[in-house]
């Protein structure tokens, strides 16, 4: 099916565009889109682990400001514009070099629907947890990565629906935010978010409440709103209403899973590893809305229950009645690290059979040897 996207931001059209629409110029024409596609992933992950080595459990900025070195906050403004820059050319220059391709749609949302976790937990670095005076609480973030996740979920759902997706508002904001807080952390310290802002709010509250605002009220509405305009036009690609509301299934039970894992929990797992759960979190959904990307471009059914719902079920039966006992945090810990390593081997294998499918290289713009 042919890819259309609608981009309808000020910020994006009248700012963004015109700068990548520069930068675009310099990439050399041999280079391949999906480099540069994963060469932005590939900066946010490092990144991401970079505060993880300086901050595991979210407290250095609240604790000891100055745990995590300015450098590391000046460098995770840069890798996040570059990677903001490079996800945003990356299509641009597959039309340029016309190598636009099924696959380079699906490296393109597949890497995004994950790297969208990642910037949250990257940020909450920034504000540090709840220590009794300042910061945010691990449910806050919970209930904030929840929200995100929701967002880029409603706008995939929007596209199996509707076979138009229509770029949310929220993506240019956020990295624009993302970035500039990186810079206000790094030149004025982290202290700035540990001060009132306006009426005994913080900075972080002010975020919390813009991006709830947003969502419920901006994006979400204008999600319904498309589908509904699909539906009076008699475009929609889904007759029934149980197969346009197929797609929602899976991520809403894994969020109400995790959410009772998070709640009943009886050593309170988010307050104790929070960076490994809410790292869970994100790779799973991430897993449940690529398969969501592949059925609304291939035009097949999702299929009902997600495989990760299974074992996931299992895990949190053993650690809500007490099963696991003190060993629900290293359950949590190798549950983690089969998820994340499943997600991965997702990835290559349904590139590895798109390239061959399709006859391109994934990272060169060489053509396959025909057999």
């Amino acid at each position: 099916s042919q890819y259309s996207a609608v981009d309808t931001n000020p910020l994006s059209v009248y700012i963004m565009q015109p700068i990548w629409n520069k930068i675009i110029k310099i990439v050399p024409l041999w280079i391949a889109p999906n480099l540069l596609t994963f060469s932005g992933f590939v900066m946010v992950l490092f990144n991401y682990f970079l505060i993880s080595f300086y901050d595991w459990d979210y407290t250095a900025s609240g604790t000891s400001p100055g745990l995590v070195p300015t450098w590391v906050w000046l460098f995770s403004a840069f890798t996040t514009f570059c990677a903001y820059a490079l996800d945003s050319i990356d299509g641009k220059h597959a039309r340029r070099t016309q190598s636009s391709s099924p696959l380079g749609e699906l490296f393109d949302h597949g890497l995004d629907s994950w790297a969208t976790s990642i910037f949250v937990l990257s940020f909450f670095s920034v504000c540090s947890r709840d220590n009794g005076r300042t910061g945010v609480s691990v449910y806050t973030m919970y209930i904030y990565l929840s929200i995100v996740l929701f967002n880029f979920m409603c706008s995939h759902w929007e596209k199996y629906n509707t076979g138009v997706l229509f770029l949310p508002w929220g993506y240019d904001i956020s990295q624009v935010v993302l970035i500039a807080a990186y810079l206000l952390t790094g030149t004025v310290g982290v202290e700035v978010w540990q001060k009132p802002l306006l009426f005994g709010y913080y900075i972080t509250d002010v975020l919390v409440i813009l991006l709830i605002g947003f969502s419920l009220f901006l994006s979400f509405p204008q999600t319904l709103y498309n589908i509904h305009r699909a539906h009076l036009k008699k475009t929609l690609k889904n007759d029934s209403l149980y197969e346009g509301l197929l797609p929602l299934v899976s991520p809403l039970l894994l969020f109400v899973l995790l959410t009772v894992w998070v709640v009943l929990s009886p050593s309170n797992i988010l307050a104790k590893q929070p960076r490994l759960f809410l790292w869970m979190v994100g790779v799973a959904f991430s897993n449940v809305i690529c398969k969501v990307i592949i059925c609304q471009m291939s035009s097949t059914r999702p299929e009902l229950f997600h495989w990760f719902l299974f074992p996931l079920v299992l895990v949190v039966y053993a650690a809500i009645s007490g099963l696991l006992g003190c060993m629900e945090e290293a359950v949590l810990g190798v549950f983690t690290a089969l998820v994340t390593a499943a997600h991965v081997h997702y990835g290559v294998c349904v590139g590895r059979q798109l390239s061959e499918h399709l006859n391109i290289y994934i990272f060169s713009l060489k053509k396959r040897a025909q057999e």
